[in-house]
């Protein structure tokens, strides 16, 4: 195979740093990069569980589906334009995306701000800044949704009493569940990947849960997005998780900050309660908090290159 048929040193460089700065829940970062030809693989790492919050691997998918869209926007951002399948190898269970280089093209303008914005975007689970949000934005970023049979929805100012009641009940189902908390204390105490920052919005660090006027309060100063899917497979999941990195992305091209909600959407009866407020056509899979941050966050810990690509020669041996 000749050189200008495989990725170079520094543009592999560029696709796995692109891959690893994507969002995920507890900040887990279940994905392993396999690059190949004028190829990369987003391969999901099973060893990497939330066996309480997360049983069916739901959330671990969304973090995959957010890899994949950071993938195709860094293949994009080298000059290429891309072409991009779910489970192309049914032999491979791990193989949940792949991104194919097609074609020498330069980046359109919305692709090229997503992909600078993969630098600085952070979660940021504390209240927002009382500047409120351009009331134009959230519903550009719903509509700018490029991945297949997925709705990103607007949650309207009339439904965030709803939503309140919604959050606190189910935080206090999963205060309740002691399993759950010994494992969300696990992901993110000090010295965790996912940091004291990673905290539900709905819960103070004594455990204690938020007066409801003023959640209230909090949600009306916000924006939100909610991602739905018709249907509740491993294929929604990863799509859901790839429109919802795509409107984080452009969020933060325009200067914002958010975070992603899933813990409630895990407590049935609240995850059917928020499609029944909002209409749905199908399966919530996660919520999308937008505002202007307080102050600078940090960005979380990532973990080390070497860890995260796998070279896949043409003979079909390892490096990595």
């Amino acid at each position: 195979m000749s050189p200008a048929e495989q990725w170079t040193q520094s543009e592999v460089a560029v696709l796995a740093a692109a891959t690893s700065r994507a969002p995920s829940v507890h900040n887990t970062q279940p994905w392993r990069l396999e690059l190949r030809d004028r190829a990369g693989s987003v391969l999901e790492r099973v060893d990497i569980a939330l066996p309480r919050h997360d049983p069916l691997g739901r959330d671990r998918m969304l973090s995959c589906g957010a890899a994949l869209t950071n993938l195709r926007l860094a293949v994009r951002s080298l000059g290429w334009t891309s072409r991009w399948s779910a489970f192309p190898d049914p032999t491979r269970r791990d193989v949940v995306g792949t991104v194919t280089a097609a074609g020498r093209a330069a980046p359109d303008e919305a692709d090229h701000a997503r992909f600078r914005a993969i630098r600085s975007r952070r979660a940021h689970p504390a209240p927002f800044a009382p500047e409120p949000v351009d009331t134009a934005l959230p519903g550009e970023l719903a509509r700018g949704c490029d991945v297949p049979d997925v709705t990103v929805r607007v949650v309207p100012t009339e439904a965030v009493g709803d939503l309140a009641q919604l959050l606190l009940r189910s935080a206090q189902v999963l205060r309740d569940d002691r399993a759950y908390q010994r494992e969300l204390a696990a992901w993110t105490a000090p010295g965790t990947s996912a940091g004291p920052g990673a905290r539900p919005m709905t819960r103070a660090p004594d455990n204690r849960l938020p007066d409801e006027e003023i959640l209230i309060q909090r949600l009306a100063a916000e924006s939100h997005l909610v991602v739905a899917t018709p249907t509740d497979t491993r294929l929604d999941h990863l799509r859901a998780g790839m429109a919802l990195a795509h409107a984080w992305l452009g969020a933060t091209a325009h200067a914002l900050t958010g975070s992603a909600i899933t813990q409630p959407l895990h407590v049935l009866e609240s995850r059917s309660r928020l499609a029944e407020i909002l209409g749905l056509p199908g399966y919530a899979q996660a919520l999308l908090r937008l505002g202007h941050p307080i102050e600078r966050t940090t960005p979380s810990a990532r973990r080390p290159f070497n860890s995260l690509i796998m070279l896949r020669e043409p003979e079909g041996t390892w490096q990595g």
